[in-house]
């Protein structure tokens, strides 16, 4: 049965061959979509008929092959940019979101942070909202600041006030939605905080943009930065939003072929935005994939995912009570989180609960989820995850449950 009018998980389902029936095998319960998601036959059948109907390079020949070939891969970035409404050419092709972060990182940050400058970023943060800056500031004498979280595991914009008050801060990297904790961050308001004080902020997207409608103009975020594996699309490709009047004003992160107008033996002329942060051969038929994920999307309407989404993890965490001991990290306000869910049973490490449930053909993530700080602060080494999607209904959550219910017996709890 449908959570939402707009949504039939069922029906959807038909349009991702991994879900077809194999004999007598149990159906699959898939609820990892944080991790990576599953992908339609429309996203499939887009890169398939690249290779086979047009596959050539593009941008550089003449020829109408490969004519053919830049129009569907430049359609592709068409797509991507009607998809959050951003400006094409601030629309940069990456090989995935963490590879958008660092081209911010190294292109902006290298050449603008100063010794003693502040890079802000949040305890529930990917480790790819940390790491390159934590590179960069050990090249450039800057720091890196953590914004705390709430009980609830929120933010504390208390101190993100302060400390942009009275801290000489940069940059700002903020995740839109936790991967872990599921928390729907107040992107616009910390971004004009950041903007009051002189700050740049980047947003991470990788699990709103799937999931809700985002305007890259309502983020009033900088930069926003996302994957294509975790919407609908395949691996191998990321995308940073930017606006052009700051990426104009960058250097190139990456040299080469493409991302030039002119080279000669005393220098290098850049070739205009985007292409000048996209450096050779670009993977084309990922880009045609991502430019058919972001139209499925747009045809089921991401209102409505959210809608369906917001009323599964309502579901989610009122049938998750049932299981003896289990813990939800998280905001316990459906409306205030997206669809990842974290949790943990006492006794119970969570490897062995993914497995234990495995056995029942129910996928769920077990680990730290690319955020040990947020596992420190927590005051666990881990926790499993479960995360839904538009093919997913009630009775997933239920198999879910049921499968928690045989992992605690089997273990004598």
């Amino acid at each position: 049965m449908p959570l939402a009018a707009d949504i039939d998980p069922r029906a959807l389902r038909a349009d991702f061959p991994i879900f077809a029936p194999v004999g007598d095998r149990q159906p699959l319960v898939y609820l990892d979509s944080a991790a990576t998601s599953q992908k339609p036959t429309a996203v499939l059948d887009a890169m398939d008929r690249y290779y086979v109907e047009t596959n050539a390079n593009v941008h550089r020949g003449v020829y109408a092959l490969a004519e053919e070939a830049t129009a569907r891969f430049e359609a592709g970035r068409d797509a991507i940019a009607r998809l959050v409404e951003a400006p094409r050419e601030g629309t940069i092709f990456t090989k995935n979101a963490t590879e958008a972060i660092n081209l911010v990182a190294w292109a902006w940050g290298v050449r603008n942070l100063r010794p003693r400058d502040v890079v802000m970023v949040t305890e529930m943060e990917h480790h790819s909202g940390i790491v390159p800056w934590q590179i960069v500031a050990e090249i450039t004498g800057a720091r890196v600041v953590f914004a705390p979280i709430t009980g609830d595991g929120e933010l504390d914009l208390d101190w993100i006030a302060r400390t942009l008050r009275d801290a000489p801060v940069q940059m700002v990297n903020v995740v839109h939605v936790s991967n872990a904790l599921g928390t729907i961050n107040p992107v616009a308001e910390i971004a004009r905080m950041a903007h009051e004080h002189g700050a740049l902020v980047l947003a991470d997207g990788s699990q709103s943009v799937p999931h809700m409608p985002v305007r890259f103009a309502d983020l009033e975020a900088d930069f926003l930065a996302f994957t294509g594996h975790k919407m609908l699309g395949p691996t191998g490709i990321g995308v940073l939003i930017g606006r052009p009047d700051i990426l104009a004003d960058m250097e190139p992160f990456l040299g080469g072929g493409e991302m030039i107008s002119d080279v000669r033996t005393d220098g290098c002329d850049w070739a205009d935005l985007p292409w000048k942060f996209e450096a050779g051969t670009p993977p084309i038929a990922e880009a045609i994939g991502i430019g058919a994920a972001a139209d499925y999307l747009r045809h089921i309407g991401l209102e409505a995912v959210r809608a369906h989404e917001r009323a599964l993890v309502a579901y989610a965490l009122d049938a998750l009570e049932d299981v003896d001991g289990l813990r939800v990290y998280g905001p316990p306000d459906p409306d205030r989180r997206g669809a990842p869910i974290s949790f943990s049973m006492p006794d119970l490490h969570p490897h062995d609960i993914a497995q234990l449930v495995d056995r029942q053909r129910v996928c769920i993530r077990a680990g730290h989820h690319c955020a040990k700080p947020l596992m420190r602060t927590l005051g666990v080494n881990a926790t499993a995850r479960a995360s839904g999607y538009i093919y997913n209904d009630t009775a997933d959550i239920d198999a879910l449950v049921r499968a928690l219910h045989a992992a605690r017996a089997y273990l004598g709890g």
